[in-house]
């Protein structure tokens, strides 16, 4: 499984989008967790880790 935070910002971009798809379709929630392990879940599908960690900005070096 491949690391969000590993992935090139385009192909996040990508992913991102398509996802919006899935949360036109998905109950609506404000719960903040809950959105994270909808988006990690969808993304586990797709051989992606995600998680609240990856929230946080980039750090650069």
């Amino acid at each position: 499984m491949r690391n969000w935070a590993d992935l090139p910002a385009e192909e996040q971009r990508v992913l991102r989008e398509a996802y919006q798809a899935e949360l036109d379709r998905a109950p609506r929630t404000c719960t903040l967790d809950e959105k994270i392990l909808r988006f990690a879940a969808w993304l586990a599908e797709r051989d992606v880790a995600f998680s609240a960690a990856d929230l946080s900005p980039r750090q650069s070096g």
